[in-house]
């Protein structure tokens, strides 16, 4: 692979889709390295020949915790990290399912989506960093968060655990951070509300099995939804400006 100084490599999670494939395609338009990782092939990212051989994608399911370590470490092996400025993490990928009241879900549905949208961003943390502690690169992760992590919602207690959990999951790791040598930068970022497959699927559900298909319905009948591109923009500048930050940043950010 094509490598050089000076230059930025994100791992990012879910990037076959939504805000996933918008920020590998504009990291890979700013000449940044991006390896993809998500359960779905990549087939827009894989066939392009505009990123010259500095996209890799890596399909696999995240809900399969056992196997999170072995990912990074593959990823990171092809880094040459020695010659890189930044590296980073963008834990993107989540499960918004099931839309149900709890007493409603499967303990299966409950361990998936908890294992996608917190315990896998939890692993690959602590992977990504254990295994760049040695480096002098600039380390940064930014997790996606969500309004939801703050916002209790009816047949939503999944999802709304899972961010809440994964914003204080940020705000320990930042503190934890704090006074080390070469400290890993981390934010949560939370999006707001996106155009996404997670939308439509809560659009497609009936008031009856998920309360809020309305209000979804609502917000997007109004033009109110962002879109992946957007958010995915905001992010990378978000990102730009604390990347020359020589600080942990510890707050929330939004």
């Amino acid at each position: 692979m094509e490598t050089g100084t000076g230059r930025r490599h994100f791992i990012i999670t879910g990037t076959s889709k939504g805000i996933g494939l918008q920020l590998a395609e504009l990291l890979l338009a700013k000449g940044d390295y991006v390896y993809g990782i998500s359960r779905g092939r990549s087939d827009l990212l894989e066939s392009s020949e505009e990123w010259s051989g500095r996209y890799r994608h890596v399909q696999y399911d995240l809900a399969d915790l056992t196997g999170i370590d072995d990912v990074v470490t593959r990823v990171l092996d092809v880094i040459p990290s020695q010659e890189a400025d930044c590296i980073g993490l963008i834990n993107n990928a989540a499960m918004l399912e099931p839309l149900r009241p709890i007493d409603q879900c499967s303990a299966a549905e409950i361990s998936q989506s908890l294992n996608i949208s917190l315990a896998a961003p939890m692993i690959l943390s602590s992977s990504f960093i254990q295994h760049t502690n040695h480096l002098s690169a600039r380390r940064k992760i930014v997790n996606l968060s969500s309004g939801s992590a703050s916002y209790p919602a009816p047949s939503m207690a999944v999802y709304c655990t899972s961010k809440a959990g994964l914003n204080m999951f940020t705000q320990c790791v930042a503190l934890e951070q704090t006074g080390r040598q070469n400290p890993v930068e981390i934010i949560a970022f939370d999006p707001g509300m996106v155009d996404t497959e997670l939308q439509a699927a809560a659009r497609g559900k009936s008031t009856e099995e998920f309360a809020l298909a309305g209000m979804f319905n609502q917000v997007y009948e109004a033009g109110q939804l962002r879109s992946p591109r957007d958010v995915a923009m905001q992010l990378i500048k978000r990102m730009d400006e604390h990347l020359d930050a020589n600080h942990v940043i510890h707050s929330i950010e939004s």
